[in-house]
């Protein structure tokens, strides 16, 4: 009897353990399933992190290659948007940038990018036929600051994480997108430009952390923007400085590069301009026989414009010179010539002289110029030369005929004519005194008797002196007309 109670026993232990190790094979199944689910969930985890990094670091380097060479602003934006898209896994993206007018418009916007504005009820009625309406108001339409999503985040000037749900409340209820991340690209606290990226139904919602990435994307694409704006400015420096110095090239050309051989006149003139471009110009007109012309003048205002204006002064000057030894006759005609071409806020001043190679007399006409210097070899003086006269381009001809007339100078020997421009007398040194008048006579009588070119040497190595290193402030001009 006992034995078999103990083989029973045996019998039931041995039932026991097989359970028991069945159970524990199961436990370790499961285990090693799970682990082997981890294993696979943390090896996903790990390529879906790896695959952002790649789309990240794609991304970086093409905006570094887009600054290896010149790259057209469309195309930027273009690289940013999609490499936008392409990295939050989105449908697609839009960039928006600011007009003159002060509103938005899309610059880019990537195939597959639901419309972030919106939509007036006209245009999702024709979308119902035309699904294209859609995407034709969106690139085209303007957003205003505050207006939908868009302009909310240029108002506010704050990223933005939108989903459909967060419009059930009233808000932005005809945005197609269901889900968006948006921010404005500020760089240095210029704000730039709006960059946003979509996805529409059947797709994920945008989570925190792809918010954090988009918000990377975003101060990498304002850096990007900003070097782009900086770049292009450099190159648009660069060509504008080629072509003033092409301009200033050609303006040299327009000045005299000689003094004239004129029997009985030793004459000398200078041009030193404040700016790349001058607005001062003087020239020698061979008018006819024994006549010669000798022209200073000085259009209102500095630069560019300034040396337009003039250059068309010289060719109508040139022009109506010929022919003419009437001073006074030349500039009434080219006034009348100018009139309709200068604009209300500009002018030119002009002293005119004629000389006749046969007579000891000169013809000036003064245009509103300042008034030229008349020096006495005898008496050793400067004598102001202020004949009436109206400045070119203010009136059409029948004032300005009436008010400017000729006056008639004689030289003896060794006397001299300076014209000149007010940047002469207007110079400033550094406290702002200016070299006057008063500097300006004694630097001729000081250098008189050595002859034309001395005066225009010492008056001009007098004004640099006078001036120093700062800044010139007005274009100089001196003609120096010696009797012999």
């Amino acid at each position: 009897m006992g034995s078999h109670l103990h083989f029973a026993q045996a019998i039931g232990w041995s039932h026991v353990f097989f359970l028991l190790l069945v159970a524990s094979w199961i436990a370790f199944y499961f285990i090693y399933r799970r682990q082997l689910q981890l294993i696979e969930s943390q090896r996903k985890a790990r390529q879906k992190v790896e695959a952002e990094e790649s789309r990240v670091f794609d991304f970086l380097h093409g905006l570094g290659e887009a600054f290896s060479a010149e790259i057209r602003a469309d195309d930027l934006h273009r690289l940013i948007v999609e490499g936008a898209t392409r990295i939050t896994d989105a449908h697609g993206g839009v960039l928006y940038v600011q007009q003159q007018s002060g509103s938005l418009a899309a610059r880019f916007v990537s195939k597959d990018c639901p419309p972030l504005i919106e939509l007036p009820p006209h245009i999702l009625k024709q979308a119902e036929t035309t699904p294209q309406a859609l995407h034709s108001y969106f690139r085209l339409h303007a957003v205003e600051s505050g207006e939908g999503l868009i302009g909310r985040v240029w108002r506010d000037q704050e990223p933005l994480l939108f989903t459909r749900q967060q419009s059930a409340d009233g808000g932005h209820p005809s945005v197609q997108a269901e889900s968006a991340m948006l921010a404005p690209l500020v760089y240095g606290n210029q704000s730039l430009d709006v960059l946003g990226v979509a996805n529409g139904a059947m797709a994920p919602l945008f989570t925190e952390a792809d918010f954090a990435i988009f918000k990377g994307i975003a101060e990498q694409s304002a850096f990007a923007l900003y070097n782009a704006v900086i770049y292009s400015q450099a190159h648009e420096k660069k060509r504008l400085d080629l072509d003033l110095q092409v301009a200033q090239d050609i303006q040299r050309i327009l000045l005299p590069s000689a003094s004239p051989v004129i029997t009985g006149y030793e004459i000398e003139g200078v041009n030193m301009p404040a700016r790349q471009m001058s607005g001062d110009y003087y020239g020698y007109i061979k008018i006819v026989d024994h006549h010669r012309g000798i022209a200073i003048a000085d259009v209102s205002g500095k630069g560019v414009p300034a040396s337009l204006i003039m250059a068309m002064c010289r060719s109508t000057l040139r022009c109506l010179a010929a022919g003419n030894s009437s001073a006074s006759d030349v500039l009434h005609k080219v006034n009348r010539q100018l009139f309709p071409d200068i604009k209300e806020d500009m002018f030119i001043s002009m002293a005119y002289v004629v000389l006749d190679e046969r007579s000891e007399t000169v013809t000036l006409c003064r245009a509103g110029h300042d008034a030229p210097l008349l020096y006495s070899a005898r008496t050793q003086t400067v004598t102001k030369l202020n004949p009436p006269g109206m400045a070119l381009g203010i009136d059409s001809g029948d004032v300005f005929d009436r008010i400017t007339g000729e006056f008639s100078v004689a030289m003896d020997t060794n006397d001299c004519l300076i014209l000149y421009t007010d940047g002469v007398t207007e110079a400033l040194d550094s406290k702002g005194m200016e070299f006057g008048l008063r500097r300006m006579i004694q630097s001729i009588q000081a250098s008189a008797s050595d002859g034309a070119a001395a005066i225009k040497k010492r008056l001009t190595d007098d004004l640099v002196d006078f001036i120093g290193t700062y800044p010139q402030n007005d274009d100089v001009t001196v003609i120096v007309i010696r009797k012999k």
